[in-house]
């Protein structure tokens, strides 16, 4: 797999080439066209992989009922944005992160809502919370609490940025195994600038998906559906690692 440290790698020799022999050659043209797709097709999706759909299992079906609550709460946010009934604290501080950030854009856009929803949650395992090892909840349900784990934070920013106004398909909810802690962790992804933006609850700075060096991503979930990881990926990602370990995470650790 080539992955997108090599193209930056390969793209400043070719930039380079390209500037001490001008436009003299008439495969230049084709050399920068050649780049251009490769970079596009390796930013396609965080962490530069290729991932298959998923359709069955526990993973989709909980994504699923998941993007139902996600719509009731969506219809509570409607009637505060029409003042036709008082808004409940939880959606009037959703709402309040979702205008901040539209003040914004690009990269300020998504860094200010990464720490707004940072800063609103206290972490907490579900099991100390609600008792059960693993629950999603919708993003005004974990505001009102004030409390959840990283899924419950990535869930919560996902949706905020989409209210934000950055389209469906520059965002995605990632499941990754951290491999320094040994645990299943999830992430929100943002492209931007023919990069992905990774939002993480552990801390407030912004990082690239290629800075990751000790994730493997297992699983990507957006509007769409649930993808999977391929096990190449995987492997290209660990660099060497057993594909076996793509597994569905029985619970996501925060």
């Amino acid at each position: 797999m080539f992955d997108r440290v090599g193209v930056h790698a390969a793209g400043g020799l070719l930039a380079m080439l390209l500037a001490l022999f001008g436009g003299s050659y008439a495969c230049c043209a084709q050399v920068r066209t050649s780049l251009g797709e490769l970079r596009q097709a390796v930013a396609a999706e965080p962490f530069g992989g290729a991932a298959a759909p998923v359709t069955s299992g526990d993973l989709l079906a909980k994504w699923t009922g998941l993007a139902a609550e996600i719509r009731l709460e969506q219809e509570i946010l409607a009637h505060c944005r029409d003042a036709a009934e008082p808004c409940p604290a939880a959606a009037q501080k959703f709402l309040a992160v979702v205008a901040e950030g539209r003040a914004h854009s690009g990269r300020a856009r998504i860094g200010l809502i990464n720490r707004a929803i940072n800063l609103a949650i206290r972490p907490t395992s579900d099991l100390a919370q609600w008792g059960v090892t693993d629950r999603w909840s919708a993003p005004l349900a974990t505001l009102a609490s004030g409390r959840g784990d990283c899924e419950d934070y990535a869930i919560a920013k996902y949706v905020a940025l989409r209210e934000a106004g950055i389209a469906e398909d520059d965002l995605r909810l990632v499941i990754v195994r951290d491999l320094a802690l040994g645990q299943d962790h999830a992430v929100v992804a943002a492209h931007l600038d023919g990069s992905w933006i990774v939002l993480d609850n552990r801390w407030l700075a912004l990082v690239e998906d290629v800075d990751m060096r000790r994730v493997v991503p297992l699983f990507m979930l957006d509007d769409a559906g649930v993808k999977q990881f391929t096990p190449a990926t995987a492997d290209a990602a660990l660099g060497a690692t057993a594909s076996g370990e793509s597994t569905a995470p029985s619970a996501v650790d925060f």
